[in-house]
């Protein structure tokens, strides 16, 4: 029987893969063609969704972007043969976009079905996990700290150090925490995993459950990833009937639990301890520390606290070994990371490379350049509170402390273009503007701060006192660096100063009305 791939990813979905799938169904059985469609992940090409691939004795050929009015079409063109089209692309194993990342985290994406636990174990799933089942609690922690993982969000606190301190905390009861309320602006690699691969996010949580003897998890999504919520409840169901989850794991004394809950649709709650305040119920307010989440977290008790893209990173270093892992990347930057790819940009996607990558390479070898075709002028890198680089910034490699030495930072991996029409001021009155709305409120610099920066960029730009105006802007900044509670309000000054230094005509009236003539 023929083998046909179509993602059932949320971006896949939304230019039509559900409907491309059921007119690929209604032809083949009008043709009397003996197929079975499988609804796979999404390789990360978003720009070639909907992304069909066919199964054949030389691997998969892959067509896209497929549309349903092209399907009979391609049935002509018997692509259910690997057959020649206009949207072929041949073998997709050899795609240039695919042969040439590193793909650690994201190995099965796009070539298992996100909900089969029989291709999840076909393809290496629970080797991690298996292992770990048969180690002490303290040389898991060793394993993962040795592989010199990282927090992949703004902070980027060793992984092993946090698990750590919540392995020698004396609890009756500790928990583990994952923060998938993804909600930086061209971020979508925590969404892919949970809608592609659920048993790895699964995996990597039970085993941190056994390293700190946490025996009860959740995993904080955000409202607006539906699709993600629904895949990652039936994983955890499937799961949880094989005996993967639950009470004595694969027959052995461990146990751990899994429970969903959906974010309450504020970007705040990205933050780790306004995630544990919504857990429990209350409004999504950040917590003052000390105390630290690992000590002192959910319903009081220690919790470990990590997003998707680092739970996903364990079950790679458990199977294969800390050496393995950290033989990616460069200096204290160690293993892969799944670049996000969004923007003014050709081809955005999802590209995993180990860190030391530059900018250059990803947007250009990776991303095809702008969409538009106009000259790049700034990308911004690590969410809407990350800095905007210039074109000549490009080859700095992807690196937390180089882009740390550099007043930047690397955070999640999102990387967002712009062109050279974009308006910087206007960029950086938007940072403020964020930064106003999604504020909790609870410390001034971030609640006044923002709305204060938000009015001083309008009157630099109107030409008000731009000298003076700059000072305070630059004066506010500071205090929010240092008085604000949390990255919200100590973060959002990056992208603004960023702008200033990088782009100051953009705040020099005179100069924009130059311009504009």
């Amino acid at each position: 029987m023929i083998k046909i791939y179509v993602p059932r990813d949320s971006s896949a979905k939304a230019v039509g893969a559900d409907e491309v799938a059921k007119a690929i169904a209604v032809e083949a059985v009008t043709q009397n063609i003996s197929i079975q469609i499988i609804r796979n992940s999404s390789r990360g090409m978003a720009w070639l969704e909907t992304f069909v691939e066919v199964e054949t004795s030389k691997g998969r050929v892959g067509y896209g972007p497929i549309e349903a009015g092209d399907v009979k079409r391609l049935f002509a063109a018997k692509f259910y043969e690997g057959g020649k089209h206009q949207l072929a692309h041949g073998l997709v194993d050899e795609l240039p976009y695919l042969k040439n990342q590193e793909r650690l985290t994201f190995a099965r994406a796009g070539i298992t079905d996100p909900v089969s636990l029989g291709d999840y174990i076909s393809h290496g799933g629970f080797e991690g996990l298996k292992k770990a089942l048969v180690m002490t609690g303290a040389a898991i922690v060793a394993e993962v700290t040795e592989s010199g993982l990282r927090g992949r969000g703004g902070a980027a606190f060793p992984t092993g150090i946090k698990w750590k301190t919540v392995h020698d905390t004396k609890a009756d009861q500790k928990y583990v925490c994952c923060n998938a309320d993804e909600g930086d602006s061209g971020t979508f690699a925590d969404r892919m995993v949970m809608e592609g691969d659920p048993f790895m996010l699964i995996e990597g949580m039970t085993i941190a459950g056994l390293a700190s003897g946490a025996t009860k998890g959740f995993i904080y999504i955000r409202s607006e990833y539906p699709d993600a919520i629904a895949t990652m409840k039936e994983a955890i169901g499937i799961a949880t009937a094989e005996k993967w989850l639950g009470n004595n794991i694969q027959s052995t004394d461990h146990s751990f639990t899994l429970e969903v809950r959906r974010g309450a649709g504020a970007y705040i709650c990205g933050e780790e301890t306004a995630m544990l305040e919504s857990l429990e119920g209350k409004r999504g307010m950040v917590r003052a520390k000390p105390p630290i989440p690992a000590l002192v977290g959910l319903f009081g008790e220690p919790t470990i606290i990590n997003n998707v893209l680092s739970f996903a990173a364990v079950p790679f270093i458990l199977a294969k070994g800390s050496t393995a892992y950290k033989n990616y990347g460069m200096g204290r930057s160690r293993g892969t990371l799944p670049f996000q790819l969004a923007g003014n940009i050709k081809q955005g996607g999802l590209v995993e490379k180990a860190f030391g990558i530059t900018l250059r390479t990803l947007i250009n070898d990776f991303g095809g350049g702008t969409f538009t075709g106009r000259k790049l002028r700034a990308v911004q890198v690590g969410g809407p509170l990350g800095s905007y680089l210039p074109e000549s910034q490009l080859d700095l490699p992807m690196d937390y402390e180089t882009f740390a030495a550099n007043a930047a930072m690397v955070g999640h991996g999102g990387l967002v273009v712009f062109d050279d029409s974009v308006d910087m001021a206007a960029q950086a009155r938007f940072a403020m503007e964020f930064c106003a709305i999604e504020s909790c409120g609870k410390c001034t610099p971030c609640r006044i701060g923002s709305t204060r920066g938000a009015e001083t960029i309008d009157k630099i730009v109107a030409g008000i006192d731009r000298d003076a105006n700059l000072i305070l802007l630059e004066d506010l900044c500071q205090t929010m660096t240092d008085g604000s509670l949390c990255a919200m309000g100590g973060l959002t000054p990056m992208p603004v100063m960023s702008a200033v230094k990088h782009f100051p005509e953009d705040f020099d009236k005179p100069a924009r009305l130059q311009a504009a003539e």
